[in-house]
C-alpha cells in the first residue's frame, strides 16, 4: 500500500513538468514537425496548380531537381553566400567584442549601440541597406560614384550578392557580439595579465589564450549562423533583390518560395525543402562530429 502511494506521488510529480513542457511541445509539433511531414509527403507527389489533385511520382521530383542546372547553380550560390556571411559576421563581431572589452569610459553606450541592430527585422535591415545603395541616389552609391565606381545592383549580379551579404551580416553581428562579449568576460583576467607580464604581445595573447578559450562560443555561433544564413535570410532576399537580377541572388530558401508560391510547382518545391532540411542536418552533424573536436572547454 505504501509503495502504491509513492508510485502515485511519482506520477503526480512527473505530470507537472509535462504540463510546463506542453505549450512548447505543441508549438514544435504544429510549426515544425507537421510542416516538415507535409513537405516530406508532398515531395513524392505531383500536384496541379490549384492543389485539387495529385499523383504519386516517387523520386521523380528529386531526379528532376538534381538534373536541373539552375538548381545546382543555386546550391553553389547559397554556399558562397553562407560562407561569406558567416565569416564577415563572426569576424566583425569578434573584433567589436574585443574592442568593447577594452573600453573603460563610455563602454555601456558603445555596447548598447552595437546591440541595437539585432532588434531590426530582417526585411527592414535589407531595406535600410537598399536605401543606402539605391542606384538612383543612395548615400553610399553617390560616394562610390565620387571615386569613379558605378553601382547598380539591379543589373549587376555580383553587386546584388554583395549587398545581400552586407545586409545579412549587419543584421546578425549584434547577436554574435553579445555572445563573444560574454565569452570574453568569462576568461580569467589573471591568465591575460600573467601572459602580459611574461612579455607576450597583445596579438600573441589573443592568439594563444583568448581565442582558444572562446572556442565553445565560436562553435555555438558557427552552428547558429549556418542555420541563419540558410533559413532566416529569406526576408532580406525578398526585400532587397527578389532573387534577381536573373536569379543571381536566388538562394535555396528563396527558390523554395519562388517555385512553390510563384511557379506553383508544389511537388518540386517540397522536394527542395526536404533537400534543404537534409543539408542543414548534415552540416550540423559534421560540425558536431569534426569541428567540436577542436573546441577547448
Amino acid at each position: 500500500m505504501q509503495d502504491g502511494r509513492y508510485a502515485f506521488r511519482g506520477k503526480k510529480h512527473l505530470l507537472l513538468p509535462l504540463l510546463f513542457l506542453l505549450p512548447q511541445l505543441a508549438i514544435t509539433v504544429v510549426f515544425f514537425f507537421y510542416p516538415a511531414g507535409e513537405a516530406l509527403m508532398g515531395s513524392f507527389y505531383m500536384e496541379d496548380s490549384f492543389g485539387l489533385s495529385k499523383e504519386f511520382v516517387g523520386l521523380d521530383n528529386f531526379i528532376t531537381l538534381f538534373s536541373d542546372p539552375s538548381y545546382l547553380e543555386t546550391l553553389r550560390l547559397t554556399l558562397v553566400f553562407s560562407l561569406a556571411t558567416i565569416v564577415l559576421t563572426m569576424g566583425t563581431a569578434l573584433l567589436f567584442a574585443v574592442l568593447a572589452d577594452q573600453v573603460n569610459w563610455g563602454g555601456t553606450l558603445y555596447k548598447s549601440m552595437l546591440i541595437i541592430p539585432y532588434a531590426v527585422a530582417p526585411p527592414l535591415a535589407g531595406v535600410l541597406w537598399l536605401f543606402l545603395f539605391n542606384p538612383s541616389g543612395g548615400v553610399l552609391t553617390e560616394l562610390l560614384h565620387h571615386f569613379g565606381y558605378t553601382w547598380n545592383h539591379k543589373i549587376n549580379g555580383n553587386q546584388a550578392l554583395f549587398l545581400l551579404i552586407v545586409s545579412a551580416s549587419w543584421k546578425q553581428i549584434s547577436y554574435n557580439f553579445l555572445f563573444f562579449l560574454a565569452g570574453l568576460h568569462a576568461i580569467p583576467r589573471s591568465l591575460i595579465e600573467a601572459a602580459a607580464i611574461d612579455g607576450a604581445s597583445p596579438w600573441r595573447r589573443f592568439r594563444t589564450i583568448i581565442f582558444p578559450l572562446l572556442s565553445p562560443t565560436s562553435f555555438f555561433l558557427l552552428v547558429v549562423n549556418t542555420i541563419y544564413t540558410l533559413f532566416e535570410t529569406f526576408g532580406i532576399v525578398h526585400a532587397v533583390t527578389q532573387g534577381g537580377p536573373s536569379k543571381a541572388t536566388e538562394t535555396l530558401i528563396y527558390k523554395v518560395f519562388n517555385d512553390g508560391f510563384i511557379g506553383l510547382d508544389f511537388g518540386g518545391s517540397s522536394a527542395q525543402s526536404v533537400v534543404l532540411m537534409l543539408i542543414v542536418m548534415v552540416l550540423t552533424f559534421l560540425q558536431f562530429r569534426y569541428v567540436e573536436r577542436k573546441v577547448t572547454y
